[in-house]
């Protein structure tokens, strides 16, 4: 029998409502974060100070946090466990933030921890990576969170693997599936169907790959961006991703922002500028607004900054000043409870 238009299904993979146009399934989403949570939150963590250009591997476990609709600066929220060290890779629910893997000085680790977004406090221990990875990519449906590709620091090495948890439980991730190749220091984006996994290295890339996040199996090329290059700030909206920043080999930081629309594909489009030239900073979005916070400023020697700032999504232009994170710092990683993915 045909299905009726304006029929209704609750989709057990998304934890969805969904309804029939006469063509397709679309989701119904009546949530408001800022009615639910008090705001739209992003959360920063995991930090490395001088960074590793040139200077001493130094971990801060220091985690920052921000309304993102207003601007100021970013408030104390906690530390990480002892295993956080930089290079985490974070991925998030509506009330539940992860951060899995990073480095801390000799090796990379496999932690994956969790905090609550809402509250402030420290993390707590959730399982761990099949392997030792930091500089991986994250994406989440508010379900599942994905960890993608990643480096494998004194081992050496890029990885072209992913593994995903349920973000509501704990324990270890399971594999996923592959990227279409190796790289590491890549950007992740999120709908609530697609992540979206762009750049990366090394050396530098501009492929840009995507996944159905609620089954499994192996990236599908998306298209490129425009320009081959590392350490970029992500976010996203359900309708659009940004690329912000970035760095490329061997040593030239780039301010540019892109976009793509995460339900097609093809190539990135220009969208502006930064307030500056940065890479390895962290990236957390709300339906309206993209922030960056932190980064790299130089390369050698090696200068971090604090500086937050932010785009409307859903425009084109540079961006503008939002605030300062409580310490200049690099290698971080964001996450917020009102990102595309949910």
């Amino acid at each position: 029998m045909a299905i009726q238009s304006g029929a209704l299904r609750f989709n057990s993979d998304s934890g969805k409502l969904e309804y029939y146009n006469g063509e397709d399934w679309w989701q119904i989403d009546n949530f408001s974060a800022d009615n639910a949570t008090g705001g739209a939150r992003g959360v920063f963590a995991g930090a490395s100070n001088p960074s590793l250009f040139g200077g001493a591997y130094n971990s801060v476990n220091t985690i920052d946090y921000i309304n993102i609709q207003s601007t100021g600066n970013a408030i104390d929220f906690g530390d990480l466990l002892s295993t956080g060290g930089f290079n985490p890779t974070g991925a998030s629910s509506r009330t539940r933030g992860l951060y899995a893997g990073g480095f801390i000085n000799p090796t990379n680790v496999n932690t994956i921890q969790f905090l609550t977004i809402s509250s402030t406090g420290n993390t707590q221990d959730f399982g761990d990576l099949p392997y030792l990875r930091q500089d991986m990519a994250g994406a989440s449906n508010g379900t599942r969170a994905l960890f993608a590709g990643g480096s494998g620091g004194n081992t050496g090495g890029s990885f072209n693997t992913i593994s995903y948890v349920t973000i509501a439980s704990t324990g270890d991730s399971v594999n996923y599936g592959e990227l279409t190749n190796a790289r590491s220091a890549l950007t992740g984006m999120s709908s609530s169907t697609r992540g979206v996994f762009a750049g990366g290295g090394d050396p530098d890339k501009n492929v840009i790959d995507y996944v159905t996040i609620s089954t499994t199996g192996n990236a599908v090329d998306f298209g490129d961006l425009n320009t081959s290059t590392k350490g970029s700030a992500e976010g996203s909206n359900s309708i659009r991703g940004i690329v912000a920043g970035s760095f490329q080999d061997p040593g030239t930081l780039g301010n540019q922002i892109q976009y793509l629309t995460l339900a097609t594909t093809g190539n990135s489009i220009d969208f502006g500028d930064l307030t500056q030239s940065v890479c390895f900073s962290g990236g957390c979005s709300s339906p309206t607004r993209m922030i960056r916070g932190g980064g790299n400023t130089s390369t050698s020697p090696s200068t971090q900054t604090n500086v937050i700032d932010y785009v409307q999504i859903m425009t084109t232009g540079n961006a503008i000043d939002f605030g300062d994170l409580q310490t200049a710092k690099a290698s971080l990683s964001g996450l917020s409870n009102a990102h595309g993915g949910l």
